[in-house]
């Protein structure tokens, strides 16, 4: 592909911290299914063996955390709501089903991305606060049996909460032809930010000169 036709929209380290954060995450999120549905135990397995399982699990529950914090900093300054986005909204039908007739004055994230983002950033830190206070190893017997019910309770829930958001994410990213790839090498073509981010292009995207094409002869 011609590279004068490719605009960054993913920094590399931004991308380090996205893809670190999904392998932990797949890894505490299968342990976690495994716990809470006795039919899917196997899953554990991915951990090794349940003793071993279970003290990785809040380890690497941390990391998720951790790498989300960071992910948090680099990202919340796009993900404010701005009056724009009610015209994402009114057009919600057609953002569905992946029409793209009208400009919809779209920023570097839509109005459902940063919906998502807020709400895996509220979860995570749901999830930080309950899994600590239950990590028996370190933390559970600071608490009353009861207290530790409800912190069990708000740590199931939102886990769940968690993973259906993510698996949202993940059919959006595939349903929106070019979002996966833009995630893995980091570049979009200038036609796919045109169309589905046009603000963005027209404010950070159109100003910038063109990467060096290739040329031969």
């Amino acid at each position: 592909m011609d590279n004068s036709n490719l605009v960054l929209r993913t920094k590399l380290i931004d991308r380090m911290f996205h893809w670190s954060m999904v392998s932990c995450f797949t890894l505490v999120a299968l342990s976690g299914l495994s716990w809470f549905f006795p039919s899917l135990n196997w899953l554990g397995y991915v951990l090794g063996p349940p003793q071993l399982a279970r003290v990785l699990h809040p380890f690497l529950g941390i990391a998720v955390f951790a790498l989300l914090m960071c992910m948090f900093v680099r990202f919340v300054h796009h993900n404010l709501f701005v009056r724009t986005d009610l015209t994402w909204f009114r057009h919600i039908v057609d953002v569905l089903l992946n029409k793209h007739g009208q400009k919809l004055q779209i920023g570097k994230y839509n109005a459902g991305q940063k919906i998502l983002f807020w709400g895996i950033m509220s979860l995570i830190s749901l999830l930080f606060v309950s899994g600590l206070m239950i990590w028996r190893a370190y933390f559970a017997a600071l608490f009353p049996i009861p207290v530790l019910r409800l912190a069990l309770l708000a740590h199931s829930v939102a886990g769940l909460a968690l993973i259906l958001l993510v698996i949202g994410h993940i059919y959006m990213g595939i349903w929106v032809r070019g979002s996966i790839g833009g995630m893995i090498s980091g570049y979009v073509t200038r036609a796919w930010a045109r169309q589905h981010h046009d603000r963005w292009y027209e404010e950070e995207v159109a100003p910038t000169k063109p990467l060096p094409s290739k040329r031969h002869g």
